[in-house]
């Protein structure tokens, strides 16, 4: 017989803001798949920004914004402006840390400067939160801030994304991710990036998916438009941050040999995002250079993707790398068929042939891959239809294992204490 926890587990939940993003809409989904009978929730948002935060459900309580948090990823003028020296101070000499490390690393280590970040500001923090909690979750990298910041009886930190695949400075990271109770990773590939670089995290892993907001997706798809994607036109679309890892550097060469390979005018590839400026730069030289002007369309940041999404002939994910794409399970909630690169947990994210296809993640592999799937009406209908039936949301199952965990917090006689 399982024993009842002598109060409602009580759980703590950090995040930077509420932008469009993978994590975000992940953290929504979370919030909107938990109950207010089961668990109360603090919510701390380092920046209380973006259109997400919105959603946050009314029975969630909004830890008030902290000015020094919401500073760590200012700019440093706004930083001075406020009069906070400290931050700046930390910030700035974790850039020369970074600096130092790269100048012997070399540039595979490109992210690590979060890590450096984290460990500076670190000592200048206060305190998250003044109360006690069961469970407090990192909802997002960096997990330093968690850690030392908020005092809960276990900790748990989040992996959205495949760390074999970026740089960080391990040895850097290995004290903080050992030092959490419990890690969440999204996929069983996830999981195995992290403990092939810190073998002692593998204990703590548990799988928990994203819990993805079905129906809120559903309306939101039907309060807007999306008049660019024409119904004379075969639409393809992607929605992520313009960022090397979505590789949209590469869709209009992709774009052109698909064109080439199926002889059609009428195919369009948008991309709705926003972010890095040198990057989309990088995006406009290759269309430019591949004549593909006509054909891939930089739409900007959209606050309503989903009419877009649900417009679309087809989604497209060309990324080198995912954790597991919350834009992809969008797509297949609002029952769109998928293409999706090869990346390493591309296998775990769809069912390959059913709800969309896998293609190489080389650019001709990829293009040849796509015009046949054009090509052939039939089984992209089919895979419409099997994903417009399918569950993705994957919402009960996620809030069951987060009440397992807690309330095997709650009703153990052992306190850790941090």
């Amino acid at each position: 017989m399982t024993a009842t926890p002598a109060h409602k587990p009580r759980i703590f939940i950090a995040m930077h803001y509420l932008e469009i993003g993978g994590a975000e809409t992940g953290l929504t989904g979370l919030l909107s798949a938990l109950r207010p009978e089961r668990v109360e929730v603090d919510l701390f948002v380092y920046a209380h920004r973006g259109p997400l935060m919105k959603y946050i459900p009314s029975w969630v309580n909004l830890l008030p914004e902290n000015s020094a948090y919401r500073l760590t990823e200012a700019p440093i003028k706004e930083v001075l402006r406020r009069g906070r020296l400290d931050i700046a101070a930390a910030r700035l000499a974790a850039k020369l840390d970074y600096r130092r490390f790269m100048r012997k690393a070399g540039g595979k280590f490109g992210h690590s400067i979060f890590s450096f970040t984290a460990r500076r500001l670190d000592r200048v923090l206060p305190a998250m939160s003044s109360k006690e909690y069961d469970l407090a979750i990192s909802f997002i990298h960096p997990h330093h801030y968690v850690l030392h910041h908020v005092k809960a009886r276990r900790k748990m930190a989040w992996i959205h994304t495949d760390y074999s695949t970026i740089g960080l400075h391990w040895p850097t990271e290995a004290p903080v991710w050992s030092a959490y109770d419990y890690i969440a990773a999204l996929s069983a590939e996830n999981a195995a990036a992290l403990t092939a670089n810190i073998p002692e995290a593998a204990g703590k892993i548990r799988l928990i998916d994203n819990a993805l907001p079905a129906e809120m997706m559903r309306r939101r798809a039907l309060e807007g438009d999306a008049p660019e994607l024409t119904a004379d036109h075969f639409n393809i679309l992607s929605v992520g941050r313009l960022s090397d890892a979505k590789n949209y550097v590469k869709v209009p060469a992709m774009m052109k040999r698909i064109v080439e390979l199926t002889g059609r005018s009428d195919l369009r590839w948008y991309i709705i995002g926003g972010g890095n400026e040198a990057y989309e730069a990088a995006i406009r030289q290759a269309i430019a250079e591949t004549g593909m002007e006509k054909h891939v369309v930089l739409l900007g940041e959209r606050a309503n993707p989903y009419p877009y999404i649900r417009a679309c002939s087809l989604y497209a994910q060309p990324s080198l790398y995912e954790g597991r794409s919350v834009a992809v399970r969008e797509a297949q909630i609002l029952g769109r068929p998928v293409a999706i690169t090869a990346y390493p947990s591309a296998r775990a994210q769809i069912v390959d042939g059913e709800e969309g296809v896998i293609v190489p993640l080389d650019t001709e592999g990829a293009a040849q891959e796509m015009a046949r799937l054009i090509a052939d009406p039939g089984r992209l209908e089919k895979m419409a239809e099997t994903n417009a039936g399918r569950d993705f949301s994957a919402a009960t199952e996620t809030a069951e294992k987060i009440y397992a965990i807690v309330n095997s917090i709650t009703t153990t006689d052992t306190d850790h204490e941090r």
